[in-house]
């Protein structure tokens, strides 16, 4: 829509708009955009003391698939709960096409992402896949992950024995591949040809000295200095790829605490996930490598993602049309 009028979509009308490997496929798009040249920002983080809280945003462009926008959310405040928007913009005429109610979009976009890191660098005869988490999250990261290689074994770990066995039963039945929970991080990673971690750990779910040769690590939780999933040794292990390169510097808390410790140094970082999956760069390269891909959350996916819901609900007909004002309009 490019007259004045764009709709709001709640989570309700987003609802099974589109299947995880859809998803899949809209955000990898969005990263070889990415790394042919589409221009993304990392995100801005603005605190507040009292009432504690903070303000995040980040913005990308996709040239091809014909949209901007990005992400706004609060943490904390008064509330102490998370809210998020999502803008959507006409990337010809810088019209706007869509705001969404953005929480529910999340865990799919951020999964689809993860499976994507999985796709580019893992190895294609991997059978045995680990998760450490169980949350939504770990669940969105799950579900596409088995969109993208054919495993046949999938171990969870969190630490609550509940919620870990619950999570595993839940995708043992939805799932194709056996899903169940084990009593340690180690446990999970150990002999795992694939490891996601899904947390909001402040230090590392697993021991380095647990990852065999060749596994491919995706960690999801890293979008603060002060958060690590993974340690310094398999920081300075894996070949490290970003979602944006940008932010490593700013707040990838594993490779800033590999830095820190003297593991690695800025030259470190091989290649952003948008070069590897465009071709610009070499992803993996020996079948005994180690990889890892670190996201801490972009636009790219965020834009992807919410672009093919827009053309589904529009088709579907859904969410309700607000009309936006040209400053040419509104200034007059």
């Amino acid at each position: 829509m490019t007259d004045g009028t764009a709709r709001f979509l709640s989570s309700d009308d987003v609802a099974d708009l589109a299947t995880p490997a859809e998803y899949v496929d809209a955000v990898r798009d969005g990263y070889r955009q990415r790394g042919e040249g589409a221009p993304a920002r990392p995100r801005t983080r603005l605190t507040n003391d009292d009432p504690p809280g903070m303000l995040t945003g980040y913005t990308a462009v996709l040239p091809d698939t014909g949209a901007m926008g990005g992400y706004m959310y609060t943490g904390g405040f008064g509330s102490g709960d998370a809210h998020f928007v999502l803008p959507l913009f006409d990337a010809d005429s810088g019209a706007p096409l869509a705001v969404f109610d953005g929480a529910s979009l999340n865990p799919y976009k951020t999964g689809a992402t993860g499976a994507v890191g999985i796709d580019a660098l893992a190895r294609e005869d991997v059978t045995e896949l680990a998760v450490i988490g169980s949350g939504a999250q770990a669940r969105g990261q799950l579900r596409a992950a088995v969109t993208v290689r054919d495993f046949e074994t999938i171990r969870i770990f969190s630490p609550t024995r509940e919620h870990r066995e619950a999570f595993a039963d839940q995708m043992d039945e939805e799932l194709g591949p056996a899903v169940h929970a084990v009593d340690s991080s180690d446990a999970a990673v150990g002999g795992a040809d694939v490891v996601v971690t899904a947390t909001d750990a402040s230090e590392p779910v697993f021991d380095a000295e647990s990852l065999a040769d060749g596994v491919h690590v995706t960690c999801m939780g890293q979008y603060d200095p002060e958060k690590y999933e993974v340690d310094a040794e398999t920081v300075a292990r894996a070949k490290y790829v970003p979602d944006l390169r940008d932010r490593v510097t700013r707040d990838a808390g594993a490779f800033l605490h590999a830095r820190e410790v003297g593991a690695i140094d800025d030259d470190h970082v091989h290649a952003e996930l948008g070069e590897v999956v465009a071709g610009v760069e070499p992803g993996r390269e020996a079948a005994d490598e180690v990889t890892l891909f670190d996201s801490g959350g972009t636009a790219i996916e965020t834009v992807a993602a919410a672009h093919l819901c827009y053309e589904r609900a529009v088709a579907a007909d859904l969410g309700t049309e607000v009309e936006f004002l040209p400053a040419s309009r509104a200034f007059d």
